[in-house]
């Protein structure tokens, strides 16, 4: 008898442990996909995983409670409480649209969290009787509530991931230091910018070697990783997106690659929940402006930017595209096949046409072309490059899909000027039957209610099929919708773009475009 209860006493906390690792894998997940912030992972945890505390808050009760009930019940428990887990464990692998990522970061956290739990069991085991009773409550505590030990793991391996950054921060710097003829071109903005920064990229290797940041790599880590990876002793140009959702981030960027030019597309109502107001966002966007003049270079910036142009008077160190510039698009024509315009380049005119849909791919290609004709690509070299461009990957991408029908891949786009564009792209594809799939936007602070009120409108107008994604977020848009005369029965909400595609695919043919509007990470959908 001895013999078993000494079993379950090593059992119960073996089991609750072994939970504990499965639970990880979306705690962690969340804590990625909110850059590690435990503010925003806190965030999370509030809006999604309040009942679930609770619950887990009572199971950690019954399974401490072990010393005054039979083994059985608390053993029992602690099975469920594994199996549950190791269910929902794989239904977030299975249905996760971002999954986690196993970086160096990710298995320094796991291999803290083993390091804890090991320590936690060999004092439950081994310590005296006070020191074995803390470590039980702490074992059991940790367990049930994992969110608790991810924000101990965090607080633990904060000052390793600083030290850690640190080092690679200053390896990156000195890496472009000694790389004394390669130029820094920054690009940032509320949205455009990975765009242009591919486009760019691909018109400037037709005179120079060139490196650019992938994917969207726009954090100052990302930056460095690009540099200890990528730039060779024989790359000409680095060209480095820079991102931001506070005031400094841009600076932070700069500090690190010391642009020599560089290109702000936009000013809107991007990031304002961290942001607070756009006059923040200007502000932190020009940071770029600041250090490409310091270090005597030229900064270009897109005066057809309603947030640039309401405040570029409190700026004249920088040199503007667009509309009445010297350097603009004109006798602009477009179609579901791509777009014609002519470029003007400080008096010098290209016409150029591009498999790149929407107006704002103009914006973005004009940008690209302005800083390619100042840095010396010829007329003739820049017509050819912009011919030649592919869509970036998940935005505006147009590509053949299910049962003959196209899709329009606009996943990566979260900004309520290029959503807006975005829908009238999809209604120019006449006499087809016209889809689109979002959750709508997020970020956007006091205006997310009536940015996404907009983009249902305009899904009302242009749309034949409306599939809305998340009850709670899909609100804005279905009041929006229900003010116009759009056949209710042609709107659907679900809860994940998987059931949107459900519901797609039995209606799509050859004469349907669909278009999917920024699919968001995991930690937006509700």
């Amino acid at each position: 008898m001895f013999l078993i209860v000494a079993l379950i006493l090593i059992f119960i906390p073996f089991l609750t442990t072994v939970s504990a690792f499965f639970s990880f894998y979306k705690q962690f997940q969340m804590l990625q996909q909110n850059s590690y912030y435990p503010s925003r992972y806190f965030k999370w945890l509030k809006e999604n995983y309040v009942p679930q505390l609770a619950l887990l808050a009572i199971v950690w009760c019954l399974i401490a409670s072990l010393k005054f009930s039979p083994l059985v019940f608390p053993l029992a428990i602690s099975v469920v409480l594994l199996v549950v887990r190791i269910i929902l464990f794989a239904r977030c692998k299975k249905k996760s649209i971002k999954k986690l990522v196993f970086t160096n970061r990710v298995k320094r956290l796991y291999a803290v969290a083993t390091v804890i739990f090991i320590a936690l069991i060999c004092l439950l085991f081994f310590g005296k009787d006070m020191v074995s009773e803390i470590s039980f409550v702490l074992l059991t505590m940790f367990s049930v509530v994992s969110p608790l030990t991810v924000f101990v793991i965090w607080a633990v391996t904060y000052p390793i991931e600083k030290a850690v950054s640190r080092w690679y921060v200053n390896d990156a710097k000195k890496i472009l230091r000694e790389h004394k003829n390669l130029t820094v071109i920054g690009i940032t903005g509320s949205y455009g910018k990975t765009t242009t920064k591919f486009i760019l990229n691909r018109i400037l290797s037709e005179k120079y070697n060139t490196v650019c940041t992938p994917q969207s790599f726009n954090t100052p880590m990302g930056v460095v990783r690009t540099v200890r990876e990528s730039i060779k002793p024989n790359t000409q140009i680095f060209i480095c997106e820079m991102g931001a959702k506070n005031i400094g981030d841009i600076k932070e960027i700069c500090d690190i690659a010391h642009p020599k030019y560089g290109i702000i597309t936009s000013v809107g109502k991007q990031h304002l929940e961290t942001f607070k107001t756009e006059d923040n966002v200007f502000k932190t966007k020009f940071e770029l402006a600041d250090e490409v003049s310091k270090n005597g270079g030229v900064c270009f910036v897109n005066l057809d930017s309603d947030g640039i142009n309401a405040r570029i008077t409190q700026r004249n160190d920088v040199v503007t595209f667009g509309d009445n510039t010297d350097y603009k698009a004109e006798n602009m024509k477009f179609g579901a096949d791509g777009s014609t315009f002519d470029l003007v380049l400080k008096g010098e005119k290209i016409t150029v046409t591009t498999k790149l849909l929407g107006k704002h791919s103009v914006s973005d290609i004009l940008a690209a072309c302005t800083v390619a004709h100042i840095l010396g690509v010829s007329p003739d070299d820049i017509r050819f490059a912009v011919g030649s461009l592919k869509a970036t990957e998940h935005r505006l991408e147009l590509k053949p899909f299910k049962n003959g029908s196209l899709l329009i891949d606009d996943a990566y786009n979260s900004n309520p000027e290029g959503c807006l564009e975005a829908v009238k792209v999809l209604s120019s594809f006449g006499g087809m039957k016209k889809v689109i799939i979002t959750p709508g936007l997020i970020e956007l602070g006091e205006r997310e209610y009536e940015s996404n009120y907009e983009l249902g409108l305009a899904a009302a107008k242009y749309c034949d099929i409306i599939i809305l994604v998340g009850k709670n977020r899909s609100k804005p848009m279905r009041d929006a919708i229900s003010t116009t005369d759009f056949d209710k029965n042609n709107v659907y909400v679900v809860s994940s773009f998987k059931e949107g595609m459900e519901i797609y695919l039995p209606l799509a043919d050859k004469n349907s475009v669909l278009l999917i509007e920024n699919d968001l990470p995991d930690n937006y959908l509700n």
